[in-house]
């Protein structure tokens, strides 16, 4: 099959990357971090997250980042909403786009969000409304897309009929997350087959972790089925409280380099993001999940 031009990357590193780190990440850290970013050529940043500070308390100064921004006119600074205060307090920061997150699991909507997916798609209506009013395009997620870390397998058929509900309600994009890692080509290559019949291939984005090492061969097979929009961290940073084991997300850096091995055109400078990764990874006091960074940067 023939693969796409140009693919569009979602850094989603200040948010979904950081966001369960035990020690605070300071607001001028993320700023900076924001900043290297968009310097290496990244123009969708997932900036932070306007959810319960008492549940995510690494996101509890988005305001603040949003605000400290030095924004690029060619950049979308999003931030994931969950319910119509968020949508405001985000309103309020000046964010260019939101995001909500629905699962392909009951289990783990209970897990993670403390209802079920109707209900949870139920208290979407309000932020979908208030986002056409406020003229802001809304993205949305599925979590475990190929697998649950409570139920074990998910049925494609589930997450095409989560998909179908969140484009229904006004989402332009639906990104299928592969919470837990468990995916492989053929896995991921049947949930996008089963979601293509309700949304449309050019409103797909993949959101694939590590845990067991697929995340790439899962990605080339997204994009041998058309799919042109893939979310990454910058270093792999990342997890899950709610799926034990999960590892983080693929890494920027290692999406770039084989973005750049299969001629597809993506506006990332590879030295620059691998200079990004290192900044938030010395901040942190830990060692980046980049096999690129590994293999590029000096032994010490």
């Amino acid at each position: 099959m023939t693969l796409p031009k140009q693919v569009s990357i979602v850094e989603v590193g200040p948010r979904d990357g950081l966001q369960n780190e035990s020690q605070p990440v300071s607001p001028a850290v993320k700023i900076e971090l924001i900043r290297r970013l968009n310097e290496a050529g990244l123009r969708y940043i997932e900036a932070g997250s306007f959810v319960n500070p008492s549940r995510v308390p690494q996101m509890a100064d988005s305001a603040q980042v949003f605000q400290g921004i030095e924004r690029q006119p060619d950049t979308i600074y999003a931030a994931l909403t969950p319910n119509l205060t968020g949508f405001e307090r985000a309103l309020a920061a000046g964010v260019c786009e939101v995001a909500i997150f629905a699962a392909a699991s009951e289990t783990f909507s209970q897990k993670n969000i403390n209802c079920s997916i109707d209900e949870s798609l139920e208290r979407f209506a309000p932020v979908m409304e208030a986002a056409r009013a406020a003229n802001l395009r809304v993205r949305g997620y599925i979590s475990c897309v190929a697998g649950c870390p409570y139920e074990g397998n998910v049925s494609a058929e589930r997450v095409m009929q989560v998909a179908g509900r969140l484009l229904q309600m006004g989402c332009y994009e639906i990104s299928l997350g592969d919470t837990t890692g468990v995916g492989t080509p053929g896995s991921i290559s049947r949930v996008i087959e089963a979601v293509s019949r309700v949304v449309p291939i050019p409103q797909l984005a993949v959101h694939c972790h590590d845990t067991y090492g697929q995340a790439l061969v899962n990605i080339y097979s997204a994009l041998q089925l058309g799919v042109a929009v893939v979310d990454s961290s910058v270093a792999g940073l990342g997890g899950c409280p709610y799926a034990r084991g999960a590892s983080g997300n693929v890494a920027t850096e290692d999406l770039v380099y084989m973005l750049n091995g299969l001629g597809i055109e993506h506006g990332i400078d590879l030295d620059k993001i691998i200079a990004a990764g290192t900044y938030i990874t010395e901040q942190l006091g830990q060692e980046t999940d980049s096999n690129v960074a590994r293999a590029r940067l000096p032994r010490s």
